[in-house]
């Protein structure tokens, strides 16, 4: 499919809050999920008066994929194109979305914006959409062990997708990154997610990070990998112009001798001179929080706070 590239001047595309009595549906663009663990989220969404309904390939498997990328995509093009399906929700992340980022219906998100939601390999469908529709997306899921889905990250959820209410999350001293913090405040407008998808993203999905703040949070990455994409994010010139950084969990992260993940973000990060904010609770760890990416935020790291708005000024908006 061919597709006119990011423009500056586009509209953002600020899709309308959920109600009760829509329909939402699940689509699996990256892993195969538990199917238990999505039905339990489903009942979630159930409780929540949503309309819930299921990708035909949601549950396939393909080696480490929900099934080949064809079937990936046509799931994820299908609901989009659908009319009555007001958001769409990413049963799990995994591996699998950068096989399929550049293929979307980009036309079809146009003419009809709506929630994406989801975050870890779902990063880099975020980056895409708002790369070619300028899109805001959701980062953030109903994550939990078990039956245990912790209401504050269920809350969270619900309220940015169904309340436009503020989101303002704090800084909290029990996250390792909250020794990142710095001073200072920026506003910008937010966008990232998470590292890998961001580094692999880099030259064919990464929308411009000029005058952004940049939202990072990992996963079990070897500090060495951590360090490399830095390393090119930096040298390619992709973190050049940022307003300031959010750093959220990094989680499943050891040792190498005396230095720890922390370290080798500190030793990229103080050399760009902005604002960080770290100990933000958004990522891969307890109790993570939603957030809205690709709308303006406001991050005082003196105070510990990221603000994030729900809404985008109305003469620089589309909504359905």
């Amino acid at each position: 499919m061919t597709d006119q590239t990011f423009d500056q001047d586009q509209e953002i595309l600020m899709p309308t809050r959920l109600q009760a009595g829509d329909r939402v549906r699940f689509v699996s663009p990256a892993s195969t999920p538990d199917r238990e663990g999505v039905l339990r989220r489903a009942r979630i969404l159930e409780s929540w008066g949503l309309q819930v309904e299921f990708g035909q390939h949601a549950f396939a498997a393909f080696g480490y994929l929900a099934g080949r990328d064809e079937d990936r995509l046509a799931d994820l093009d299908q609901a989009f194109r659908d009319p009555g399906v007001r958001a769409i929700f990413a049963t799990r992340g995994g591996k699998g979305s950068y096989r399929i980022a550049d293929k979307l219906d980009f036309q079809a998100v146009r003419n009809d914006p709506k929630f994406l939601v989801g975050f870890s390999d779902i990063t880099i469908l975020h980056l895409n959409l708002w790369h070619r529709c300028r899109l805001v997306g959701v980062h953030g899921a109903l994550v939990g062990e078990a039956d245990n889905i912790g209401p504050e990250t269920s809350e969270s959820l619900r309220r940015a997708l169904m309340t436009g209410a503020p989101i303002i999350l704090h800084s909290q001293a029990g996250e390792d990154t909250s020794a990142l913090t710095t001073e200072g405040q920026a506003s910008g407008i937010l966008l990232g997610g998470n590292l890998d998808m961001i580094s692999t993203s880099a030259g064919w999905a990464l929308p411009s990070l000029t005058d952004a703040i940049l939202l990072i949070e990992a996963v079990n990455m070897a500090l060495g990998q951590v360090d490399r994409a830095l390393t090119m994010l930096v040298n390619a010139g992709h973190l050049h112009g940022l307003k300031a950084i959010a750093i959220g969990q990094f989680s499943g992260f050891g040792k190498h001798g005396d230095w720890s993940v922390v370290d080798v973000l500190r030793d990229h990060f103080n050399r760009l001179g902005i604002p960080i904010l770290g100990g933000l609770p958004i990522g891969h760890g307890p109790l993570p929080r939603t957030v809205l990416h690709g709308t303006m935020a406001h991050l005082d790291a003196s105070l510990g706070t990221l603000a994030v708005m729900t809404n985008v000024p109305a003469d620089n908006a589309k909504s359905r």
